[in-house]
Protein backbone atom coordinates (compact mmCIF):
# COMPACT_ATOMS: atom_id res chain seq x y z
CA UNK A 1 0.00 0.00 0.00
CA UNK A 2 1.30 3.47 -0.95
CA UNK A 3 0.65 5.78 2.03
CA UNK A 4 2.29 8.93 0.56
CA UNK A 5 3.38 9.92 4.08
CA UNK A 6 5.44 12.97 3.10
CA UNK A 7 2.61 14.33 0.97
CA UNK A 8 0.04 13.68 3.70
CA UNK A 9 2.24 15.30 6.37
CA UNK A 10 2.81 18.40 4.23
CA UNK A 11 -0.84 18.87 3.29
CA UNK A 12 -2.00 18.21 6.85
CA UNK A 13 0.53 20.64 8.28
CA UNK A 14 -0.45 23.37 5.80
CA UNK A 15 -4.16 22.94 6.51
CA UNK A 16 -3.64 22.99 10.28
CA UNK A 17 -1.45 26.06 9.89
CA UNK A 18 -4.05 27.92 7.79
CA UNK A 19 -6.82 26.91 10.20
CA UNK A 20 -4.85 28.13 13.23
CA UNK A 21 -3.85 31.35 11.43
CA UNK A 22 -7.52 32.05 10.64
CA UNK A 23 -8.37 31.61 14.33
CA UNK A 24 -5.50 33.92 15.27
CA UNK A 25 -6.79 36.53 12.84
CA UNK A 26 -10.07 36.52 14.75
CA UNK A 27 -8.40 37.63 17.97
CA UNK A 28 -6.27 34.71 19.14
CA UNK A 29 -2.53 34.16 19.26
CA UNK A 30 -0.80 32.46 16.34
CA UNK A 31 0.28 28.82 16.66
CA UNK A 32 3.92 29.90 17.03
CA UNK A 33 3.00 32.47 19.69
CA UNK A 34 0.98 29.86 21.58
CA UNK A 35 4.05 27.63 21.74
CA UNK A 36 6.05 30.50 23.24
CA UNK A 37 3.26 31.42 25.65
CA UNK A 38 2.90 27.83 26.89
CA UNK A 39 6.66 27.62 27.45
CA UNK A 40 6.67 30.90 29.37
CA UNK A 41 3.65 29.84 31.41
CA UNK A 42 5.93 27.21 32.95
CA UNK A 43 9.23 29.15 32.66
CA UNK A 44 8.35 32.83 33.05
CA UNK A 45 11.50 34.92 32.91
CA UNK A 46 13.39 32.38 30.79
CA UNK A 47 16.25 33.46 28.60
CA UNK A 48 15.31 33.95 24.97
CA UNK A 49 17.88 31.27 24.09
CA UNK A 50 16.16 28.78 26.45
CA UNK A 51 12.80 29.43 24.82
CA UNK A 52 14.36 29.08 21.35
CA UNK A 53 15.84 25.70 22.28
CA UNK A 54 12.51 24.50 23.66
CA UNK A 55 10.68 25.60 20.49
CA UNK A 56 13.41 24.24 18.16
CA UNK A 57 14.04 27.70 16.68
CA UNK A 58 17.29 29.41 15.74
CA UNK A 59 18.06 33.01 16.68
CA UNK A 60 16.52 34.75 13.62
CA UNK A 61 13.23 32.85 13.88
CA UNK A 62 13.07 33.37 17.62
CA UNK A 63 13.82 37.07 17.31
CA UNK A 64 10.93 37.55 14.88
CA UNK A 65 8.57 35.50 17.04
CA UNK A 66 9.41 37.50 20.16
CA UNK A 67 9.12 40.80 18.25
CA UNK A 68 5.61 39.87 17.06
CA UNK A 69 4.52 38.57 20.49
CA UNK A 70 5.86 41.74 22.11
CA UNK A 71 4.01 43.98 19.61
CA UNK A 72 0.84 41.98 20.33
CA UNK A 73 1.29 42.76 24.03
CA UNK A 74 1.71 39.09 24.99
CA UNK A 75 5.29 39.17 26.30
CA UNK A 76 7.82 41.63 27.65
CA UNK A 77 11.53 41.41 26.96
CA UNK A 78 14.06 42.67 29.51
CA UNK A 79 17.84 42.52 29.55
CA UNK A 80 19.27 39.82 31.81
CA UNK A 81 20.70 41.26 35.05
CA UNK A 82 23.92 39.23 34.76
CA UNK A 83 24.48 39.50 31.01
CA UNK A 84 23.04 42.63 29.41
CA UNK A 85 23.50 41.05 25.95
CA UNK A 86 20.94 38.36 26.82
CA UNK A 87 17.20 38.89 27.19
CA UNK A 88 14.64 37.34 29.47
CA UNK A 89 11.00 36.93 28.48
CA UNK A 90 8.01 37.53 30.71
CA UNK A 91 4.32 36.95 30.11
CA UNK A 92 2.10 40.03 30.31
CA UNK A 93 -1.42 40.05 31.71
CA UNK A 94 -2.71 39.71 28.13
CA UNK A 95 -0.25 36.87 27.55
CA UNK A 96 -1.60 34.98 30.58
CA UNK A 97 -5.16 35.48 29.32
CA UNK A 98 -4.09 34.19 25.89
CA UNK A 99 -2.64 31.06 27.53
CA UNK A 100 -6.02 30.32 29.14
CA UNK A 101 -7.93 30.91 25.88
CA UNK A 102 -5.42 28.84 23.91
CA UNK A 103 -5.67 25.87 26.27
CA UNK A 104 -9.41 25.73 25.69
CA UNK A 105 -8.92 26.09 21.94
CA UNK A 106 -6.30 23.34 21.86
CA UNK A 107 -8.60 21.00 23.78
CA UNK A 108 -11.16 21.51 21.01
CA UNK A 109 -8.51 21.05 18.31
CA UNK A 110 -7.14 17.87 19.90
CA UNK A 111 -10.67 16.46 20.14
CA UNK A 112 -11.16 17.23 16.46
CA UNK A 113 -7.80 15.68 15.51
CA UNK A 114 -8.45 12.47 17.42
CA UNK A 115 -12.12 12.03 16.50
CA UNK A 116 -12.80 8.59 15.02
CA UNK A 117 -9.54 7.06 16.29
CA UNK A 118 -9.01 4.78 19.27
CA UNK A 119 -6.62 5.71 22.09
CA UNK A 120 -4.26 2.97 20.88
CA UNK A 121 -4.25 4.38 17.33
CA UNK A 122 -3.50 7.88 18.62
CA UNK A 123 -0.68 6.46 20.76
CA UNK A 124 0.91 4.98 17.62
CA UNK A 125 0.54 8.22 15.68
CA UNK A 126 2.01 10.23 18.57
CA UNK A 127 4.93 7.82 18.89
CA UNK A 128 5.56 7.97 15.13
CA UNK A 129 5.45 11.77 15.01
CA UNK A 130 7.70 12.00 18.07
CA UNK A 131 10.21 9.67 16.42
CA UNK A 132 10.69 12.19 13.60
CA UNK A 133 12.69 14.42 15.94
CA UNK A 134 15.20 11.61 16.53
CA UNK A 135 15.31 10.44 12.91
CA UNK A 136 15.76 13.96 11.50
CA UNK A 137 17.69 16.09 14.00
CA UNK A 138 17.73 19.86 13.48
CA UNK A 139 20.41 21.09 11.11
CA UNK A 140 22.61 24.04 12.03
CA UNK A 141 20.96 26.23 9.37
CA UNK A 142 17.36 25.45 10.43
CA UNK A 143 15.44 28.49 11.59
Amino acid sequence: MDHRLVYLLNVGQRRLHRWSQARAASGGATAAQVGLLFFLAKHDGALTSEAAAALDLKAPGMSGLVDRAERAGLVERHADENDRRASRLWLTKDGRAAVKRSKAGLADLNARLTEGFSEAEIDVVARWLGSLQDKFPALDDDA
